[in-house]
């Protein structure tokens, strides 16, 4: 039976680790056009991001109109990436934030003069804002809105001045924000800002001010505290959702060394990040296949009591480690983010965790674009089941 509900699309978090996004979106735009969906209809009524997700996410809902144009116009961003378009890569900038940020940990206390104007970050993502101008088209969001080619976009940021997660979205239907524990909803016009904030990975890159309700609020990425990342898209109104997560769920299990060493400062920054982007994901996909068995396993004349409704889930999550793909690329960065990222072991296989957040270099999203494709491309019959499109039979079947 086809499929009548909205459907809705998951970008989650991971910087850099994004471009598997990219790959298996184009795979997905394959898979569809070969089954005859026109090439230029948006299957996603639904798309919500977070961090570098957001700002997929949001590029992809400017071109809602042209669902071939929009993978594309990704595909094209992430095939050519370059670190110097996300964060300064150059002597002077890298000395300016990064070896300042390291050494206000190391001596700040014997530096006065940076009690007033402390470094903020590790790395400078000005040249970021570039970037998405040149990525997005927000007036053309607000005409695929207007006239229905898009129901809504919703990106995230978690506030540092109060505490809470937010998420921002934009619809033109009447949809009221919702408020759950530490998580709130708001209804806004997206920009920028938002997605500055969004991708603002902890430590990393600078805090974004953002107006909430009058008050300026400082917003960093919005993976953090984020306890249910597939919420959004219910609230706006999918009943089946796609989700593409960015590793841990279907990647192989990594051999443990007899004698481990002491971990690098790089590889307990890894960790920390790894536990911030990938785990609430994996923690609420199994949260909303646990509710959807207990739907099943309620009898029908009682399911209208209850505000419980099923939702279709696929997940399509890299099938190889990302931390090790990223260990081969370590190399391509500009000499001066390298010796950074070096003097504090995230160059080391061991540290290669951090580098995969950080590595937007062609050569690293290439090959987790090819990830995302072949990943996709061996699960197009559950790809063509998911949007209730019956699988067309071999040609060889035909013939007989």
């Amino acid at each position: 039976m086809e499929n009548t509900g909205k459907t809705g699309l998951i970008l989650s978090g991971g910087g850099a680790r994004a471009a598997y996004q990219v790959g298996v979106l184009h795979a997905i735009h394959q898979i569809l056009w070969e089954a005859g969906w026109p090439p230029a209809h948006n299957p996603f009524e639904i798309i919500c991001g977070t961090s570098a997700g957001a700002i997929n996410a949001t590029a992809l809902a400017c071109r809602a109109d042209n669902f071939d144009e929009g993978v594309q116009k990704l595909y094209d961003t992430w095939h050519n990436f370059e670190v110097g378009q996300v964060y300064r890569a150059d002597s002077l900038g890298v000395l300016r934030s990064g070896a300042r940020w390291l050494s206000l940990l190391s001596f700040g206390w014997l530096l006065r003069k940076w009690h007033a104007a402390p470094p903020n970050s590790l790395l400078d993502n000005t040249p970021l804002v570039g970037l998405l101008h040149r990525m997005l088209d927000l007036p053309r969001l607000d005409m695929a809105l207007s006239e229905g080619f898009l129901h809504a976009l919703a990106v995230t940021a978690s506030s540092y001045t109060a505490g809470h997660h937010i998420t921002f979205y934009q619809t033109m239907a009447d949809v009221e924000p919702w408020v759950r524990t530490q998580r709130i909803a708001m209804q806004d016009q997206i920009g920028v800002e938002h997605l500055l904030a969004s991708s603002a990975i902890p430590f990393i890159f600078p805090a974004t001010p953002l107006y909430l309700n009058g008050r300026r609020e400082f917003c960093g990425d919005g993976s953090m505290r984020q306890l249910a990342p597939i919420s959004p898209a219910i609230h706006l109104g999918a009943d089946r959702v796609l989700v593409i997560g960015a590793g841990r769920m279907n990647e192989s299990k990594r051999a443990l060394p007899d004698n481990p060493q002491y971990p690098s400062l790089a590889q307990v920054a890894g960790h920390a990040l790894s536990s911030i982007f990938l785990d609430s994901l994996a923690v609420d996909i199994e949260r909303l296949n646990r509710i959807n068995a207990t739907i099943a396993n309620i009898p029908p004349e009682f399911r209208k009591n209850t505000v419980l409704r099923p939702v279709q889930i696929l997940v399509i999550a890299p099938s190889e480690r990302l931390d090790d793909i990223a260990s081969r690329h370590t190399a391509s960065l500009p000499a001066p983010i390298r010796t950074l990222l070096g003097g504090i072991g995230a160059t080391e296989a061991r540290g290669s965790a951090l580098a995969s957040y950080l590595l937007f270099e062609a050569s690293y999203t290439r090959e987790l674009i090819r990830l995302g494709q072949q990943d996709t491309m061996q699960r197009s019959a559950d790809v063509l089941a998911f949007f209730g499109i019956q699988q067309r039979p071999p040609v060889a079947a035909l013939a007989k």
